[in-house]
C-alpha cells in the first residue's frame, strides 16, 4: 500500500515524546500534562483510511467517569474531582486492522481413554481379598491434517503512548461501524501518530491469527487429548489498513506523578490507573481488627459456641 501524507501540523511532547496530528484542540499533553510543541519536517506517515466516529460526547464521557470514579474502592476523595476538571481530551488512538486467509498444515498426536480392568489384594477383616477397579488409559496414535481459517480485522495497537493491557480493558471495538476516513471526522479532537510500522503491526497480528490457528488444530485432532507437535502456517491475501478509534483522556497529578484515565468514545467503558487511599485501607483494616476482636471476646464470654 503506498504511503499517503496525513496532512495536519504536528505537535509533540518533549517529556514523554507523544505525536499527535491536525489541529490540537489542548495545550498540553493528555499522557503526562507536560507542555506540547508544534514540529516542522516531512511526513512520511500512512493516512488513515478508516475511522470509528465518536459516540459519546464530552457530557456522556463525564458520566462514564462519574460513574466509574464513585465505584472505586479506596480511592483518595480527591480522585471524585476528576470528573469536575476540565482535563478530558477527545483523542483517536490508531489502530492496523489485518486480513488473511492461512491454510495450516499440523502433525502431532490424539490421545483416546479407554478403561482396563485392574485387580489389586485388600485386607478386610484380617482376610485377603481380591478387588478389581477401573483404571482410566490413553491410547495414542500420530495424526496430521490441515486447517483452512480466514481472518478478519485482527487489530493491533498502533501506538505504544498506551500500553496494551489498558487498551484490551476498553472491550470489544464495534468496528463494523467504520467508515471511510474524512478530514472532517477528527476536527476538533486531537489524533495520536502511530509509532507501530505495519510490518511491525503485522508480527503481532500473525502471533493472533496463531493462537486461533492452534486451537484450531487442536480441535480438529480431536479425541481426549492432544499433543500438537508442528505446524505450518501459510498467509495469502494479506491486506491491511490504518483505523482511527476515538477515546476520551483525562490525565491529572496526584502524588507528584501523572495518573490517566480513558473512556471508550463509543461505548463508555472506563479504565484507568488511579492512586489508592492509605487513610482507607488503613480504616478497613482496622475496622477487621476490630471486628474478629469483638467475636473472639464474644466466644470467650460462651457468646457464641
Amino acid at each position: 500500500m503506498p504511503a499517503r501524507t496525513f496532512a495536519g501540523q504536528r505537535y509533540a511532547c518533549r517529556s514523554c515524546g507523544a505525536q499527535l496530528q491536525g489541529d490540537a484542540v489542548s495545550q498540553s499533553c493528555q499522557f503526562c500534562t507536560a507542555p506540547l510543541v508544534v514540529e516542522n519536517g516531512v511526513d512520511h506517515q500512512v493516512a488513515p483510511e478508516a475511522v470509528l466516529p465518536f459516540r459519546l460526547d464530552r457530557a456522556a464521557a463525564t458520566d462514564a467517569l462519574t460513574e466509574w470514579t464513585g465505584s472505586r474502592w479506596f480511592a483518595p476523595n480527591r480522585l471524585k474531582r476528576i470528573t469536575e476538571a476540565e482535563t478530558m481530551a477527545s483523542t483517536y488512538l490508531p489502530h492496523w486492522t489485518f486480513d488473511a486467509c492461512t491454510v495450516t498444515r499440523y502433525r502431532g498426536k490424539r490421545g483416546d481413554h479407554y478403561y482396563d480392568t485392574e485387580y489389586y489384594t485388600e485386607t478386610v477383616n484380617g482376610k485377603s481379598e481380591q478387588r478389581s477397579r477401573q483404571v482410566r488409559k490413553t491410547r495414542w496414535r500420530r495424526v496430521s491434517g490441515t486447517v483452512a481459517r480466514n481472518f478478519d480485522d485482527v487489530l493491533v495497537p498502533g501506538t505504544r503512548r498506551m500500553d496494551e493491557k489498558t487498551l484490551s480493558k476498553l472491550g470489544r471495538w464495534p468496528l463494523d461501524e467504520v467508515v471511510p476516513f474524512q478530514a472532517g471526522y477528527i476536527a476538533g479532537h486531537e489524533s495520536l501518530r502511530y509509532d507501530v510500522e505495519p510490518e511491525t503491526g503485522l508480527d503481532l497480528a500473525k502471533q493472533r491469527m496463531g493462537k486461533v490457528i492452534h486451537r484450531a488444530c487442536v480441535d480438529d485432532i480431536g479425541g481426549n487429548e492432544q499433543r500438537l507437535e508442528h505446524i505450518e502456517i501459510s498467509y495469502a491475501d494479506v491486506t491491511y489498513k490504518l483505523v482511527l478509534l476515538p477515546v476520551w483522556i483525562g490525565s491529572y497529578m496526584y502524588g507528584g506523578k501523572p495518573w490517566n484515565l480513558v473512556v471508550n468514545g463509543v461505548t463508555g467503558v472506563v479504565h484507568g490507573s488511579r492512586p489508592y487511599s492509605a487513610a482507607k485501607i488503613a480504616s478497613l483494616v482496622l475496622g477487621v481488627l476490630l471486628a474478629v476482636a469483638a467475636l473472639v471476646g464474644a466466644y470467650k464470654l460462651g457468646y457464641i459456641g
